[in-house]
């Protein structure tokens, strides 16, 4: 593109309107979000599902089998002790999950937000190219309908002179 064509149309502002999401979703965070959000990663796991099972399988192992036959279980069948320990963890990992989950929410409308700066960037800049893109065409357009023109009359006169017999 020639200089002239470059300037037809003028640059707006080419600053970047993306953002680094991540970051600025960590700013400011309390240690009770990030601990929070640890714990929820964590909950989320099969490490945690098989630990967890693990734990379970060796709690009813250890009082039914081991310490059963001796009389010495500290929580015997139906594990009413356990069962308040489980209702216990429940009743705490719910609303840590919570707290995870409008962290993730606040996170994913920052991400929307984002997402439609970017686009209505785009969708602006890909206007000033058509703008400018049309622009090209009619000086194009222009140049091609008065260089035709100036072909016309070359031939209206070239034709005047053979019918007057003048030598082309």
């Amino acid at each position: 593109m020639s200089p002239r064509t470059d300037s037809a149309v003028p640059r707006k502002d080419w600053s970047p309107v993306t953002q680094d999401i991540l970051a600025v979703s960590q700013h400011n965070v309390t240690l009770g979000q990030r601990l929070a959000d640890r714990i929820a990663v964590f909950g989320g796991s099969w490490t945690f599902i098989l630990l967890f099972l693990a734990f379970l399988l060796a709690w009813a192992v250890l009082n039914t089998e081991i310490l059963g036959p001796r009389n010495q279980a500290f929580d015997p069948y139906p594990y009413i002790f356990l069962n308040l320990f489980l209702s216990m963890l429940a009743a705490l990992q719910a609303p840590v999950i919570m707290m995870s989950q409008n962290r993730q929410s606040q996170r994913d409308r920052l991400h929307a937000a984002n997402d439609y700066a970017v686009n209505l960037k785009a969708e602006i800049e890909i206007r000033e190219l058509h703008e400018k893109l049309d622009a090209l065409r009619e000086r194009d357009w222009a140049a091609l309908a008065a260089q035709q023109q100036q072909q016309i009359d070359m031939l209206t006169h070239l034709m005047e002179r053979s019918t007057r017999g003048d030598r082309v």
